[in-house]
């Protein structure tokens, strides 16, 4: 999904953290910090990009049902979707250099495991205990950045970091599907072991003395009750889009889901700011439309970014280089555009840019429709996912400055880390719809391809509703 591109607000994270009063005086070695946040940052990168090039081989080689093959990518978005708040206030608990360096040790024995899965069963827990620890690691990475910098050097290291996700992101589909076409799919997991062990020995370099606890409790029923909600959830939409239908067991899965999330929102009710998501953010009808832009119109995205090389290695024929290469010129045109934007948003606002980008995205669901069993890259592909990537890029700069102004400065942190939840979240939930588009083959698949396409142009038009309706000017 987005996995395979900086979500906004992770950005926001960075921005909205100043010094922590629990540094003892410590003046960490800004350089060796850019580093080494980058190369933590960029496990969870390159490893959501290189997976979903790799998927239809990994499906082939363990024997997987098609209609399971989301789960090969649900498995990681979803601890990583439902802890992420939790990974930072753990940060915040325990010591932020310390969940650092466990969530990287944690994803890189993750990868080993997937690496050496001899079955589905084995790389399902390898990719979810990759998810787990994602979520350790991204947060903590970004606020360890906000708390080293500041001034100017913040948004330098900032820009530093985001293109350097770019680059990731850019880099990742072309390198995982080299490594599958030379040499199976079990490289591309043993890609992350020298990346974390590199990121682990800069950390302990660069890291202060551990602080002291700072007393505050964590929310761990909210973070139970939101992975087993999510979990819920996308298991029965993941049955529910296959074969079968809805069946009693989806919808009653779906019913036992909608509960949990009840029961979410009442205990986050009850915790009130010690919550992993406060419930004072939604007072705000700019935030409500802000975060529906942001599970729309990443949904669609992450849908995209894992059926385009799917269709194009099963029905077009292209190799997984090829089709990872396909994806080149995303984060490349965000990555060009995005700055310019950013600054167009600064004179004029974000509201107008948040309501054209995601209607440019939809044009770009609507040129790939001409991908077909012949497709031409240069033709067919290339525009859509060019148009696609301006739509996009419309978007990523002026919402990030728009969530942080819909809520009062107490709120800031909570807000970006909130967004980047829900961001993954659209991702699990599209991914999950995907099964019916996965067991397709041959004219069938293209069908299920274009009628995804369709439904992710409707998506992100609603996206742009949502803004001219609930965001204020």
């Amino acid at each position: 999904m987005s996995a395979s591109l900086h979500i906004p607000c992770d950005a926001a994270v960075a921005r909205s953290i100043g010094p922590s009063s629990r540094d003892h005086g410590f003046v960490a070695k800004p350089r060796l910090v850019l580093v080494a946040t980058i190369l933590a940052s960029s496990l969870a990168m390159v490893d959501g990009s290189v997976v979903n090039v790799g998927l239809p081989v990994i499906g082939r080689s363990l024997s997987a049902d098609a209609g399971a093959l989301p789960w090969v990518i649900n498995a990681y978005l979803l601890p990583l979707s439902a802890l992420l708040l939790l990974g930072g206030a753990a940060g915040d608990r325990y010591g932020r250099w310390r969940l650092l360096i466990a969530g990287v040790a944690l994803f890189a024995m993750a990868s080993v495991a997937c690496a050496l899965a001899p079955n589905l069963a084995v790389m399902l827990l390898g990719r979810f205990l990759q998810g787990i620890g994602a979520a350790m690691l991204m947060p903590n990475s970004l606020a360890i950045l906000g708390q080293t910098f500041s001034g100017e050097a913040k948004g330098r290291a900032i820009g530093i970091w985001a293109s350097a996700g770019a680059v990731a992101g850019a880099v990742g589909p072309v390198l995982g599907g080299w490594l599958v076409d030379i040499g199976g799919w079990r490289g591309i997991f043993l890609l992350n072991v020298p990346l974390a062990a590199a990121a682990i020995a800069l950390a302990r370099r660069a890291m202060p003395p551990d602080p002291d606890a700072d007393g505050l409790p964590l929310d761990i029923p909210g973070g139970v009750l939101a992975t087993l909600a999510l979990g819920g959830l996308t298991w029965a939409l993941t049955i529910g889009s296959g074969r079968g239908g809805w069946t009693t067991d989806a919808m009653a899965l779906a019913a036992i889901a909608a509960a949990l999330l009840v029961f979410f929102v009442v205990v986050e009710k009850r915790l009130g700011e010690r919550a992993m998501m406060p419930l004072t953010l939604f007072a705000s009808k700019s935030f409500i439309g802000l975060t529906l832009l942001t599970i729309l119109l990443y949904g669609a995205l992450g849908a995209w970014l894992v059926m385009l090389p799917y269709v194009l290695i099963e029905a077009a024929g292209y190799s997984s280089t090829a089709a990872g290469a396909a994806l080149l010129p995303l984060p490349l045109v965000i990555s060009c555009i995005s700055p310019i934007v950013g600054g167009v948003a600064g004179r004029i606002g974000s509201r107008m840019l948040l309501a054209i980008g995601p209607l440019v995205v939809a044009a770009g669901f609507l040129l790939a429709l001409r991908i077909g069993g012949s497709a031409d890259y240069w033709k067919d592909v290339l525009p859509a996912v060019v148009v696609l990537a301006v739509g996009l890029s419309f978007a990523v700069a002026p919402l990030t400055t728009a969530v942080l102004g819909s809520v009062d400065t107490r709120h800031t942190g909570s807000a970006s880390g909130f967004n980047s939840a829900v961001a993954r979240t659209g991702g699990l939930v599209a991914t999950a719809l995907l099964g019916a588009v996965l067991a397709m083959e041959g004219d069938l698949l293209l069908r299920a391809f274009h009628t995804a396409l369709w439904i992710g142009a409707a998506a992100s038009a609603a996206a742009a509703m949502a803004v001219l309706v609930l965001v204020d000017r």
